[in-house]
């Protein structure tokens, strides 16, 4: 009687399941047909093994590009930063805003018409130098200068410090000598030391501003100058000359024959010959640098970019590319420099006749290592002649420009400006307190500049030209 009555519950159990699963059986076949048909295009479509490997190589391939730090996958990120910072990042209080978190290190000197900010970047050490020194000596002569180092900070020290120093002193040796007329001076500037002692006396330290980064730090490699991959050949150089030196042949550098020039040679009619004067400095101070590379075994090299302002008249010496432009008073974009790159023609002729080769590798490159055709050090390849250091000199007459502001800056702000487009920036930020200099060199950052970026503006507002 008892499994009779178990049975009959359970089977009312089992019925009154049955007839609740009954009642939503209707609803379960217009679902059923949507979710087959969706199963059916994943198992058709996206599950073919080519659809798959496309994907996942796609993946791999994003992710790469976007952690990878050889040369040819740079300038793929930097566009697309650069696409999107310019829709994105325009406004210059968002930008300094912004910089703060991505990069502390930052450098910056502002004079009576001249300013200069300079930041680290995306790079790992400043190789950056600048120089700011307006009226030193109270000579009426300012100098600006701009130094981009690679492959270490060596090259860029010894060319903010010596060489600027030594231009400045040979100017006012100059400029006392053209005032005096005696050629009596001559034999007495170049046999003793004590007229430079007395022209450097008068030179005030606090006219002259240099970048604070002037202590050697830890020797890199700047990868848009020195090929990653090639630095090997570099090495090899370097390595033999080690083996030989351990071999009892050694080969020591060589002494530089280039003597200082003495201040009568730059003087004519009562005027300085720059030219001449700064090309013998920069000549002279590359053979130093690579006399004292070599004694370091040190690889590191620099552009430079001077400019020297004495009344109207704006002298440009060059080596490198780093770049001057001006703003003229109608607002158009004079070149002051032009860039050495190893695939101008005259570039190219020079470095073929030398025994040396141009190749590709993401950039043109000297014999496939360094992406500047003249700098100062290089000296593994400065003495094959395949690397220079001869400048390129321009002279102009600024009361025939009269231009409103000049700009001087490494290449890390012209590898995301033209000269136009930052002529034009500047010219709309240029009552600023930096003259413009620091919100070109955050947007420059901003736009996905991967190197060091420094730029210097020379103001001219209500700059009285005369002519000397």
């Amino acid at each position: 009687m008892e499994d009779s009555l178990e049975d009959e519950i359970l089977y009312q159990t089992y019925i009154s399941h049955m007839n609740k699963f009954t009642f939503i059986l209707p609803f379960i076949p217009q679902r059923l047909p949507t979710l087959n048909y969706a199963l059916r295009i994943l198992r058709l479509y996206l599950l073919k093994p080519e659809v798959f490997f496309v994907t996942l190589i796609s993946i791999v391939l994003l992710v790469y590009l976007q952690t990878a730090n050889n040369l040819w996958g740079r300038p793929v990120i930097a566009r697309l930063q650069n696409g999107l910072s310019r829709s994105t990042f325009s406004c210059p209080q968002l930008l300094s805003k912004t910089i703060k978190s991505s990069n502390d290190s930052s450098w910056c000197t502002v004079g009576q018409k001249a300013a200069v900010f300079a930041i680290q970047g995306r790079r790992p050490h400043m190789e950056d130098r600048f120089v700011l020194a307006e009226d030193f000596g109270d000579s009426g002569i300012s100098l600006f200068a701009v130094f981009d180092g690679h492959g270490g900070e060596l090259a860029a020290n010894f060319a903010s410090d010596k060489l600027s120093n030594s231009v400045q002193t040979k100017i006012l040796e100059a400029k006392v000598y053209s005032k005096s007329g005696k050629k009596g001076e001559k034999e007495s500037e170049g046999s003793s030391d004590s007229p430079k002692e007395t022209v450097e006396d008068k030179k005030p330290k606090e006219n002259v501003a240099e970048s604070p980064v002037s202590k050697p730090k830890e020797k890199t490699v700047k990868d848009d100058m020195l090929f990653g991959s090639d630095k090997q050949k570099v090495n090899s150089i370097l390595l033999q000359e080690i083996v030989n030196k351990r071999r009892g042949n050694p080969s020591p550098p060589k002494a530089a024959v280039r003597k200082p020039g003495v201040a009568a040679d730059y003087v004519s009619k009562g005027q300085i010959n720059y030219d001449r004067l700064l090309t013998d400095e920069i000549l002279l101070a590359d053979e130093q640098l690579v006399a004292k590379a070599k004694s370091l075994f040190d690889i590191a090299g620099s552009t430079a970019l001077m400019a020297v302002l004495e009344g109207s008249r704006l002298i440009v010496a060059n080596v490198g590319d780093s770049r001057g432009v001006m703003c003229d008073h109608k607002g158009n974009a004079i070149p002051l420099s032009f860039d050495h790159k190893p695939q101008q023609s005259k570039e190219r002729q020079r470095i073929m006749q030398a025994g040396g080769l141009v190749t590709f590798n993401g950039v043109w490159r000297v014999a496939g290592i360094l992406a500047t055709s003249r700098a100062l050090g290089d000296y593994p390849l400065k003495d094959r002649n395949l690397v220079v250091a001869e400048p390129d000199i321009l002279t102009f007459d600024l009361s025939d420009h009269r231009p409103q502001f000049i700009i001087l800056a490494s290449d890390g702000l012209w590898d995301t400006f033209t000269n136009e487009e930052a002529v034009t920036f500047i010219k709309e930020r240029i009552t600023e307190p930096f003259y413009g200099a620091k919100s070109i060199t955050l947007q420059a950052f901003h736009r996905g500049s991967l190197d060091n970026i420094t730029v210097l503006v020379v103001c001219f507002k209500d700059y009285q030209w005369s002519k000397k």
